[in-house]
């Protein structure tokens, strides 16, 4: 039996208790109740992630890669339930290979009013994942923990032209930012693998804007 690595083990009791920014900061009320699934693996090159890239068109986060997930629903048990489900359903991931190890604390994507359970997976028994749900999502990969920590596949993204921005991964064809960019940031720092990001004047920098990402310099 794969057992739970200790490495995980003490991310998944790190994470628990991580700080959440203000902007993702659940509201007292309200909200939609969803799931995502962050699944760890392991490969010879070490730790990695699944994640999926949505499908262009959609009327939520079109394009964009993000976690395995979705809306809780009234048939499933628990948010782990869900987030088993989701990522089956998603990307064929097989729930009796995968052990549920923590969850993170609740965070909120006011964009699309979803409050969002973040539950950390092991991938005890890696399955075959692929688009299973062509109707969603576009591609599946399996991404190196170590090119996400990688400095020159780092980039900054601006929100709206103002003050704020959040850290961007450009791994596997895919620009990861947002909601699972900044959820990545914070484990690559709880799981001790962060490396100092390039000189700010290497550092790639784009903006989002409702048409999506562009160029910033």
């Amino acid at each position: 039996m794969n057992s739970t690595p200790l490495w995980l083990s003490a991310l998944a009791d790190a994470a628990q208790v991580m700080p959440v920014p203000p902007p993702m900061r659940p509201p007292a009320q309200g909200g939609r109740e969803s799931a995502v699934l962050i699944l760890f693996g392991e490969t010879e090159r070490g730790p990695d992630l699944l994640l999926i890239q949505r499908n262009d068109g959609l009327r939520r986060h079109a394009g964009q890669p993000a976690f395995p997930g979705g809306r809780i629903e009234l048939t499933d048990p628990s948010p782990e339930a869900a987030a088993l489900r989701e990522a089956e359903e998603e990307t064929g991931a097989v729930p009796t290979g995968i052990d549920v190890v923590g969850r993170l604390p609740e965070l909120y994507l006011s964009f699309s009013d979803f409050r969002v359970a973040p539950i950390l997976g092991w991938w005890r028994e890696p399955s075959e994942v692929r688009a299973a749900d062509t109707g969603e999502v576009a591609a599946v990969s399996r991404v190196p923990v170590a090119d996400l920590a990688d400095p020159a596949n780092r980039v900054k993204v601006r929100y709206g032209g103002g003050p704020m921005w959040g850290p961007g991964f450009r791994v596997d064809n895919m620009l990861v930012w947002g909601f699972t960019g900044a959820i990545i940031d914070s484990l690559l720092t709880l799981g001790g693998w962060e490396l100092p990001w390039r000189d700010a004047a290497l550092t790639d920098v784009f903006e989002a804007t409702p048409q999506g990402l562009r160029p910033v310099g």
